[in-house]
Protein backbone atom coordinates (compact mmCIF):
# COMPACT_ATOMS: atom_id res chain seq x y z
CA UNK A 1 0.00 0.00 0.00
CA UNK A 2 1.51 3.75 -0.92
CA UNK A 3 2.09 5.71 2.00
CA UNK A 4 0.73 9.45 1.84
CA UNK A 5 3.41 11.97 1.26
CA UNK A 6 4.43 13.99 4.04
CA UNK A 7 4.15 17.59 4.12
CA UNK A 8 4.36 21.05 6.49
CA UNK A 9 0.75 22.51 7.75
CA UNK A 10 1.56 25.50 5.29
CA UNK A 11 1.73 22.85 2.22
CA UNK A 12 -0.95 20.57 3.01
CA UNK A 13 -3.21 23.91 3.59
CA UNK A 14 -2.53 25.05 0.63
CA UNK A 15 -3.36 21.26 -1.72
CA UNK A 16 -6.61 21.51 0.77
CA UNK A 17 -7.88 24.59 -0.37
CA UNK A 18 -6.91 24.02 -3.85
CA UNK A 19 -9.18 20.36 -3.26
CA UNK A 20 -12.20 21.89 -1.57
CA UNK A 21 -12.44 24.37 -4.83
CA UNK A 22 -13.22 21.33 -6.73
CA UNK A 23 -15.57 19.95 -3.88
CA UNK A 24 -17.73 23.14 -3.72
CA UNK A 25 -17.72 22.90 -7.57
CA UNK A 26 -19.23 18.93 -7.58
CA UNK A 27 -21.45 20.05 -4.91
CA UNK A 28 -22.93 22.75 -7.04
CA UNK A 29 -23.24 20.53 -9.74
CA UNK A 30 -24.71 18.19 -7.80
CA UNK A 31 -27.25 20.36 -6.52
CA UNK A 32 -28.53 21.48 -9.98
CA UNK A 33 -28.24 17.83 -11.21
CA UNK A 34 -30.86 17.23 -8.32
CA UNK A 35 -33.12 20.01 -9.16
CA UNK A 36 -33.25 19.01 -12.51
CA UNK A 37 -33.84 15.18 -11.70
CA UNK A 38 -36.82 16.97 -8.76
CA UNK A 39 -38.31 18.80 -12.02
CA UNK A 40 -38.39 15.64 -14.50
CA UNK A 41 -42.00 15.11 -15.70
CA UNK A 42 -43.94 12.25 -13.91
CA UNK A 43 -45.25 9.49 -16.66
CA UNK A 44 -48.66 7.75 -16.58
CA UNK A 45 -48.16 4.55 -15.64
CA UNK A 46 -51.00 2.18 -17.27
CA UNK A 47 -49.64 -1.32 -17.48
CA UNK A 48 -50.85 -3.27 -14.65
CA UNK A 49 -48.17 -4.48 -12.24
CA UNK A 50 -48.78 -6.99 -9.57
CA UNK A 51 -46.28 -7.90 -6.67
CA UNK A 52 -46.39 -10.93 -3.94
CA UNK A 53 -45.71 -9.32 -0.91
CA UNK A 54 -46.71 -9.70 3.25
CA UNK A 55 -50.33 -9.13 2.26
CA UNK A 56 -50.66 -11.72 -0.49
CA UNK A 57 -50.57 -10.20 -3.98
CA UNK A 58 -50.90 -6.27 -4.47
CA UNK A 59 -50.77 -3.99 -7.48
CA UNK A 60 -48.90 -1.08 -7.73
CA UNK A 61 -51.14 1.45 -6.55
CA UNK A 62 -51.54 -0.39 -3.46
CA UNK A 63 -48.15 -0.46 -2.71
CA UNK A 64 -48.68 3.31 -1.85
CA UNK A 65 -50.28 1.93 1.16
CA UNK A 66 -53.17 5.14 1.33
CA UNK A 67 -49.83 7.58 0.82
CA UNK A 68 -49.09 10.09 -2.63
CA UNK A 69 -45.50 9.17 -3.40
CA UNK A 70 -43.23 5.80 -3.54
CA UNK A 71 -39.69 5.01 -3.36
CA UNK A 72 -39.20 2.00 -4.50
CA UNK A 73 -35.46 0.04 -4.01
CA UNK A 74 -35.16 -2.27 -6.97
CA UNK A 75 -33.31 -4.87 -4.58
CA UNK A 76 -31.03 -7.04 -6.59
CA UNK A 77 -31.97 -10.90 -5.48
CA UNK A 78 -30.89 -14.10 -8.20
CA UNK A 79 -34.27 -14.98 -9.32
CA UNK A 80 -32.81 -18.59 -10.41
CA UNK A 81 -33.64 -17.55 -14.00
CA UNK A 82 -32.15 -19.88 -16.24
CA UNK A 83 -28.78 -18.63 -18.19
CA UNK A 84 -28.63 -15.79 -15.28
CA UNK A 85 -25.35 -15.10 -14.55
CA UNK A 86 -24.50 -13.63 -11.03
CA UNK A 87 -21.76 -13.80 -8.30
CA UNK A 88 -24.81 -13.86 -5.60
CA UNK A 89 -26.03 -16.97 -3.71
CA UNK A 90 -30.17 -17.92 -4.49
CA UNK A 91 -30.51 -17.54 -0.84
CA UNK A 92 -29.55 -13.88 -0.15
CA UNK A 93 -29.77 -10.62 -1.44
CA UNK A 94 -26.62 -8.83 -3.02
CA UNK A 95 -24.05 -7.65 -0.12
CA UNK A 96 -24.39 -4.00 -1.11
CA UNK A 97 -28.31 -3.82 -1.32
CA UNK A 98 -28.59 -5.50 2.33
CA UNK A 99 -26.21 -2.84 3.14
CA UNK A 100 -28.64 -0.27 2.38
CA UNK A 101 -31.58 -1.75 3.44
CA UNK A 102 -29.78 -2.53 7.35
CA UNK A 103 -31.14 1.28 7.17
CA UNK A 104 -34.21 0.91 5.70
CA UNK A 105 -36.45 0.14 9.24
CA UNK A 106 -35.34 3.17 10.66
CA UNK A 107 -36.26 5.63 8.00
CA UNK A 108 -40.04 4.19 7.02
CA UNK A 109 -41.29 5.62 9.89
CA UNK A 110 -40.18 8.99 9.12
CA UNK A 111 -41.25 8.53 5.38
CA UNK A 112 -44.36 7.44 6.39
CA UNK A 113 -44.75 10.82 8.39
CA UNK A 114 -44.11 12.34 4.99
CA UNK A 115 -46.53 11.39 2.87
CA UNK A 116 -44.28 8.54 1.85
CA UNK A 117 -43.88 4.80 1.12
CA UNK A 118 -40.97 3.21 0.91
CA UNK A 119 -40.76 -0.62 -0.27
CA UNK A 120 -38.19 -2.49 -2.08
CA UNK A 121 -39.00 -5.04 -4.82
CA UNK A 122 -37.02 -8.03 -6.32
CA UNK A 123 -37.57 -10.28 -9.44
CA UNK A 124 -36.89 -13.36 -6.66
CA UNK A 125 -39.93 -15.65 -5.42
CA UNK A 126 -41.57 -14.09 -2.72
CA UNK A 127 -40.83 -16.88 -0.01
CA UNK A 128 -37.05 -16.85 -0.52
CA UNK A 129 -37.22 -12.72 0.40
CA UNK A 130 -39.30 -13.09 3.37
CA UNK A 131 -37.39 -15.88 4.50
CA UNK A 132 -34.07 -13.39 4.28
CA UNK A 133 -36.14 -10.70 5.47
CA UNK A 134 -37.05 -12.86 8.90
CA UNK A 135 -33.40 -13.47 9.18
CA UNK A 136 -32.37 -10.22 8.86
CA UNK A 137 -34.78 -8.72 11.04
CA UNK A 138 -36.40 -6.41 8.36
CA UNK A 139 -39.81 -5.02 8.70
CA UNK A 140 -40.06 -3.00 5.91
CA UNK A 141 -42.39 -4.15 2.50
CA UNK A 142 -40.51 -6.13 0.36
CA UNK A 143 -42.60 -7.61 -2.69
CA UNK A 144 -41.75 -10.40 -5.21
CA UNK A 145 -41.86 -8.97 -8.95
CA UNK A 146 -41.91 -12.51 -10.27
CA UNK A 147 -43.74 -12.27 -13.70
CA UNK A 148 -44.06 -9.16 -13.73
CA UNK A 149 -42.07 -6.71 -16.40
CA UNK A 150 -41.79 -3.92 -13.68
CA UNK A 151 -38.14 -3.95 -12.75
CA UNK A 152 -37.21 -4.01 -16.68
CA UNK A 153 -39.49 -1.05 -17.17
Amino acid sequence: MATSKVVTHDEWLAVRKKHLAKEKEFTRLRDQLSKERRDLPCELVEKEYVFEGENGRQTLAEIFDGRSQLVVYHAMFNPETAGLHTPWTTEAACYVCSFWMDNFNGITLHLNHRDITMAAISRAPYPKLAAYRERMGWTFPWYSSTGSDFNFD
